[in-house]
């Protein structure tokens, strides 16, 4: 054993729908003021052919990519397919290698912190990508990247077919690096086969869920494990999940809010926030980046309404997404510590409930939920990260990411969250979290020996991070903002779920929230004076009845 373990473990609804942008091609109506019956006929029409996972702007397409004779070739390989895309699409490649999905850095982070989860940033489902590449970079838009020496600046390393291909049959080979497999290959009890090259380069589209769904509702080691509003249910939901997205409704792309320009995709990467502009598409139709007020503005209940007033200090998610995981379960808590137990062969034991694995001897132990109500947060759009090298306080929970904002903040507003709370290993001497060397066939890799010490000095090595040799495990929590699984206006939150109290709100300070919050000299100045009132209307009234006797 190269390190010791030290210690032991520790134990109302939105008004109106957001049709902005379909408007926007229609050209028929105002935004406000949708006509009811051209709404039911396009909520009720089914998908098309080639729109079962969103619409993407397929009927405005101009150029059939199986016609283009730079298509009409037999590809050998994914790097042949990007030479080919690049002889028309001529600085493509040049734009998504600026953007945060080719790096994994964010664009405008400090030299040298290394802000992205391709640099320093440390979380508590597979903790980091540092000795681990080939395995991670599976879900990478490119071909390649199994260790430091990836050429970023290589154009043909690109990956076009993630993100644009249609045919339905590419796949990249979970250790791969990247690439899809080049022969068949078993992992688990899957064949990956390799594409068909040129089928696939043919089918090339705008991106659809499917595209995006195949790395981000299956990020952090599997299906619903890192965001709980992000799974596999989005593919083709039904308007229960989601109102947006809704595959025989509005049928949302990702891309319908998520806009691009030149390949780099709006988002929140990090610490960028994206509530701070509050213009509605009525102001600007060129914006950058679509939130709900962009559709829907601030007033988007109907005229006089309360709730209109609450939009100042309370998110339009935390009352249209009343649960998330709401089809199926997300993964809430993740226990390293716990990895190690193997069968008598050496395998991993691996132990299942309601489909999904509760232990794994190659990750540890795992709780799933469905259903799962948020946790509220004053969030003005940016988070705070603990790095790699950074210093903890092992005596409590870290909080690997923290959210920034207060009631004093005029951009902050209470947002819903996913918490995803762990157990992993950290440097005692250092304090420090770590880079643990899980994935490979050498015998410092975890998943080869199963020994902590080893992989974690060799991670901490690659990472070029220091690391004292002794380890433990500490509770750690992640957060999510939950911003997806947009319920129907019928399901929205009603008052007395937050008005109460023990409410969902209880733990929000720094706001008076009626119904939660009580104070005793003005409820005795209130209750005094309907005593007051109760008095003079019965002696009033006792007084007349008096006199009419008279």
């Amino acid at each position: 054993m190269e390190g010791t373990q030290v210690g032991k473990d520790k134990g109302n609804g939105m008004k109106k729908i957001p049709w902005v942008l379909l408007m926007m091609v229609l050209g028929s109506m105002a935004v406000l003021g949708l006509d009811p019956e051209l709404l039911a006929k396009v909520q009720s029409a089914p998908p098309g052919k080639g729109e079962e996972f969103g619409n993407p702007h397929s009927r405005n397409n101009t150029a059939d990519h199986s016609k283009f004779k730079e298509l009409q070739q037999e590809f050998k390989s994914g790097p042949e397919v990007t030479r080919a895309c690049l002889t028309c699409h001529t600085e493509a490649a040049r734009q998504i290698q600026k953007t945060i999905h080719w790096t994994w850095i964010v664009p405008d982070a400090k030299p040298g912190v290394k802000m992205g989860k391709g640099g320093n940033v440390v979380n508590n489902f597979c903790v980091s990508l540092y000795s681990n590449e080939p395995r991670c970079t599976s879900c990478h838009a490119g071909y390649g990247w199994k260790d430091k020496d990836f050429d970023f600046a290589s154009q043909d390393k690109v990956d076009c077919l993630v993100c644009h291909e249609q045919s339905g049959t590419y796949r990249k080979f979970p250790a791969g690096a990247g690439h899809p497999a080049d022969e068949p290959k078993k992992m688990g009890d899957q064949t990956f086969n390799p594409p068909e090259w040129s089928k696939v380069a043919q089918s090339v589209a705008l991106p659809t869920r499917k595209n995006c769904g195949t790395c981000h509702f299956f990020g952090g080691g599997g299906e619903g494990v890192k965001h709980g509003d992000l799974d596999a249910g989005l593919m083709r939901p039904e308007k229960a999940l989601d109102v947006h997205m809704d595959a025989d409704g509005l049928n949302f792309t990702c891309t319908r809010c998520h806009t691009t320009s030149k390949h780099d995709i709006a988002g929140r990467p990090y610490k960028m926030s994206e509530i701070t502009d509050r213009r509605s598409l009525l102001n600007d139709d060129q914006m950058d980046r679509i939130t709900c007020y962009s559709c829907h503005s601030e007033t988007p209940h109907k005229e006089g309404s309360k709730a209109n007033d609450h939009t100042n200090r309370v998110a339009c998610q935390t009352c249209h997404i009343p649960s998330f995981a709401r089809k199926n379960s997300t993964k809430m808590f993740w226990d390293w510590s716990q990895a190690g137990l193997r069968d008598d062969t050496g395998k991993p034991v691996v132990r299942m409930k309601d489909g999904r694995a509760v232990y794994d001897g190659m990750k540890g132990s795992f709780v799933w939920e469905r259903n799962v109500v948020p946790e509220y947060f004053w969030f003005n759009g940016k988070l705070q990260y603990t790095l790699l090298p950074d210093k903890i306080d092992p005596s409590g929970t870290v909080s690997i990411n923290r959210v920034t904002g207060s009631p004093d903040d005029v951009n902050s507003r209470i947002y819903p969250f996913k918490v995803h709370r762990g157990r992993q290993p950290y440097d005692v001497r250092n304090n420090t979290l770590v880079a643990p060397h899980l994935f490979g066939k050498d015998d410092a890799a975890y998943w080869k020996t199963y020994d902590w010490g080893k992989a974690i000095r060799a991670g901490m090595d690659y990472a070029g991070v220091p690391y004292s040799g002794e380890y433990g495990f500490v509770d750690t929590s992640y957060l999510y903002q939950t911003t997806h699984m947009v319920a129907p206006k019928e399901n929205a939150l009603s008052c007395n779920e937050c008005h109460v109290r023990g409410g969902r709100l209880e733990k929000i300070r720094g706001v008076y929230i009626p119904g939660r919050d009580s104070a005793t000299g003005m409820n005795l100045l209130g209750w005094g004076g309907v005593f007051a009132a109760s008095l003079g209307v019965i002696g009033h009234g006792t007084l007349r009845f008096v006199r009419r006797k008279k």
